[in-house]
């Protein structure tokens, strides 16, 4: 679907009309209707939002609008979700999103949840990481799903709102102009041409969006000219649920290589190919096949066991996959390629997101590596942002204004993963001896010395930025989790049901209150109050709540989870203060 590719990826293999087929995965069409404007139904003359693109970003963000009460029209020049696994790692605060949307539980028991990375230098292991050691947060550090899965959970989740949410598959943008109080979207359908009028027009139609270039804007930042193979290995293996990267391994001399596991014994691995490489060559099966079978033997021989028993036999597969360019990918007798393509990318972003009644959100907005899984949980992230912001400014309790700190907070997080992303590349690619030197007596040093450890770079995970010190936030010393943090979780008991504290606010203004606090009342404000065990309604289960919060303590919460302000002494004037600053009062 439109913007399906998540991330500054630039894609060299599968194209919209590649022949492919993954049996774990049915691929089914979501179906055409003709628009009301073209089938002679009434339609309204301007529609409150319209979203360009049913990737994750653009469905999340008609999902996030719904659970405020705000209609929207969604158009995609596609019927089916996502061809091949595309984004697969869903990070922790991205999950909790999606929780709040409605589909996080669903992700975590289809998906495959790991923490721990393993870093390589030659077959030799320099250190690993765990991403969440301590408990109690209901959302794992990561999540494995292939991106198809995502998007068929996203659609399924928006018909549950009939009467917010118009999905319109095969309904192709072909151009926008903006207006002072609404944009225009021109649209091609298989029933003929029609014209939406939007109060807000919302780009989510991916890093080749039609509404950038229909409206002149580029990015400015910077390409990078190392291609990269990726590709879906379906097998019975048990590797660990883990991250394994590899420098200059002993299988795939003077690049990098990833592993990843994902569900219906799926796996995904990388291979860095170098700048000359010519991807229509690459990504031909009797080029990557034997790739990989180096790779898993190799690997194999060191992490045994690793293919289950009776799984190298000589069986012919019974099925026949295809690689990017429709050529038949026969599979070996331990794997079969399931989906294969070449890459580039770039780590760029347009100088603005907002223009006037038209919005950038995601890939559409900005692009960068795919390396630390930064790409479509930064674009969750950018929903999460705006979505309760444009609620707002539609219901009339905030002004426009509000939305030129979607601008401020989400250039902030796109420069920190532009910032990680050229890191990792350039750590991962040096470009002259010196730096190769350096970053070798690094990978020499690290396995022994902790210190070496923070200058390696795979690609800095996902992790999502701070607000603090921008305009939205009220400052205070009394803060215990610091403000412009998003919250963390904690296990709560609210009689005799477990809950969790994630569960427990989002979606409005909230204040959360720990131990002995005054009650506060106000329009527009839920107030939450954890006490300690056997203390009140809501208690802290297991004490991580207060031990991440703090005693005696209340915190502003955006509806998007954030820490706008704290108080020990909370009195309604503060709280009332600290909210009208954060809707941009």
């Amino acid at each position: 679907m439109s913007g399906r590719t998540e991330g500054g990826a630039k894609d060299h293999g599968l194209g919209r009309k590649a022949k492919i087929t993954v049996p774990r995965y049915s691929y089914q069409s979501f179906g055409y209707a003709p628009p009301p404007e073209v089938s002679g139904r009434a339609a309204p003359s301007r529609y409150p939002v319209v979203i360009v693109g049913a990737g994750p970003t653009g469905l999340s963000m008609a999902i996030e609008l719904a659970l405020h009460g705000i209609a929207s029209v969604v158009l995609d020049d596609n019927d089916v979700v996502s061809v091949g696994s595309r984004a697969i790692c869903w990070a922790k605060r991205t999950l909790e999103i999606f929780d709040r949307l409605g589909i996080g539980e669903r992700m975590v028991e289809k998906g495959v949840t790991w923490k721990v990375g393993r870093l390589f230098h030659h077959d030799r292991e320099v250190y690993a990481f765990d991403l969440l050691p301590e408990a109690g947060h209901k959302m794992p550090a990561f999540v494995n799903l292939q991106q198809y899965y995502v998007e068929q959970y996203l659609v399924e989740r928006a018909r549950d709102f009939p009467g917010l949410i118009d999905l319109r598959f095969k309904n192709r943008l072909v151009g926008v102009t903006r207006h002072a109080d609404h944009a225009t979207a021109e649209v091609e359908t298989p029933d003929g041409s029609y014209r939406l009028e939007a109060g807000w027009l919302l780009a989510c139609d991916g890093a080749k969006s039609t509404v950038r270039a229909s409206l002149g804007l580029d990015f400015a930042g910077r390409f990078f000219e190392e291609r990269f193979l990726i590709a879906d290995v379906e097998m019975k293996a048990d590797f660990p649920s883990e991250r394994w990267f590899w420098f200059d391994p002993p299988f795939h001399s003077g690049g990098s290589a990833l592993l990843h596991k994902q569900p219906d014994d799926i796996w995904r691995i990388d291979l860095q190919l170098g700048p000359d490489a010519d991807p229509e060559v690459e990504r031909r099966p009797g080029n990557v096949l034997p790739r990989i079978e180096k790779m898993l033997e190799q690997t194999q021989e060191k992490w045994k066991p690793v293919f289950r028993p009776g799984l190298r036999q000589n069986e012919k597969p019974e099925h026949v996959r295809h690689s990017a360019n429709g050529e038949r990918a026969p599979g070996h007798d331990h794997f079969t390629l399931d989906w294969v393509s070449v890459y580039s990318f770039q780590c760029r972003r347009l100088e603005r997101f907002v223009h006037g009644r038209v919005i950038f959100v995601g890939d559409s907005a900005h692009v960068v590596s795919p390396f630390g899984a930064r790409g479509g949980n930064g674009g969750i992230q950018d929903v999460d942002n705006l979505g309760w912001k444009l609620a707002a400014v539609l219901r009339r309790e905030a002004g426009e204004s509000l939305l030129a700190s979607y601008d401020e907070e989400r250039i902030r997080g796109a420069d920190e993963n532009i910032g990680h992303s050229a890191r990792a590349t350039g750590f991962m690619t040096p470009k002259s001896p010196a730096e190769a030197l350096l970053r070798n007596a690094a990978l020499d040093l690290a396995a022994d010395l902790p210190f070496a450890r923070r200058l390696i770079n795979s690609g800095r995970l996902s992790a999502p930025c701070s607000l603090a010190g921008l305009s939205l936030q009220t400052p205070s010393a009394d803060a215990v989790l610091p403000i412009g943090s998003p919250l963390l979780d904690a296990p709560l008991l609210r009689g005799n049901r477990g809950t969790w504290l994630m569960n427990e606010i989002g979606g409005r203004f909230s204040l959360l209150s720990l131990g002995d606090q005054p009650s506060i009342r106000l329009d527009g404000l839920d107030h939450v109050h954890v006490a300690r065990p056997g203390e009140g309604e809501l208690q802290d289960r297991e004490g991580h709540a207060f031990r991440r919060y703090g005693s005696e303590i209340s915190y502003l919460v955006r509806p998007d989870q954030h820490v706008a302000a704290a108080f020990r002494e909370p009195d309604a004037a503060a709280v009332m203060a600290a909210r009208n600053r954060a809707l941009g009062l």
